[in-house]
């Protein structure tokens, strides 16, 4: 399975990531969801690379010629509601992409919330059979939420090839992925991938939660 790990290379990602993982910046909560979106932006377009294209023929005011045009039909599903401002930035990019979304969220599953389960509830979605189907949470941590949206979506079909996207990625989460696709048509691409999790299972050094410090606290 092909892992893209952009902090290991110098890209701006890396700036916009500093700015999301800095308790400073973290009050500017406006910041912090357009830091997640141009993330989505950046990483988009290194995806681009990795699809299929053919030549085509552009007609101009003065003339013809061909060009290298893609040829995938994709399919941005993200997991709400985290996912929304990294899924924009996405679409920023692939501005003429189908769009899936799944309600799909962790339930600690003991008292000391240490132990975590994941209850996906709701999913919009296109037939995604024969597409390229990108999907787009900004935190893979214990991989749950993401095993479960893939699973939703292949009930809308069995896609071409799958990308997941995210922000900032551990180990364990990276390794349930890899158990729950199909590793020959899945790759996976992070912002960061950090050492591991704190008991609660939060990513560590991460950056907190990214739905709260996106849109708020929950209730």
């Amino acid at each position: 399975m092909k892992i893209v790990n952009f902090s290991e290379q110098n890209t701006v990602i890396n700036k916009y990531l500093s700015e999301l993982r800095d308790v400073d910046y973290q009050k500017n909560r406006p910041l912090f969801r357009n830091n997640i979106q141009r993330i989505g932006e950046a990483m988009a377009f290194e995806i681009s690379k990795d699809l299929s294209y053919a030549a085509k023929e552009v007609t101009t005011p003065l003339g013809t010629l061909d060009m290298m045009l893609p040829t995938d039909t994709v399919v941005i599903a993200t997991v709400l509601r985290a996912g929304l401002p990294f899924h924009q930035g996405f679409l920023h990019v692939f501005d003429h992409a189908e769009n899936a979304y799944v309600s799909a969220y962790r339930m600690y599953t003991n008292r000391e919330h240490t132990e975590v389960g994941v209850h996906a509830e709701y999913m919009a979605a296109p037939d995604i059979n024969g597409k390229t189907l990108i999907i787009a949470d900004p935190m893979l941590a214990t991989g749950g939420s993401m095993a479960a949206a893939y699973e939703a979506l292949l009930r809308n079909g069995k896609p071409e090839r799958v990308m997941i996207a995210c922000v900032i990625a551990a180990p364990e989460g990276i390794e349930v992925v890899k158990n729950a696709v199909d590793p020959e048509k899945t790759s996976i691409w992070c912002a960061a991938i950090d050492p591991g999790m704190n008991e609660h299972k939060y990513i560590v050094p991460g950056f907190g939660d990214a739905g709260d410090l996106c849109f708020g606290e929950k209730l």
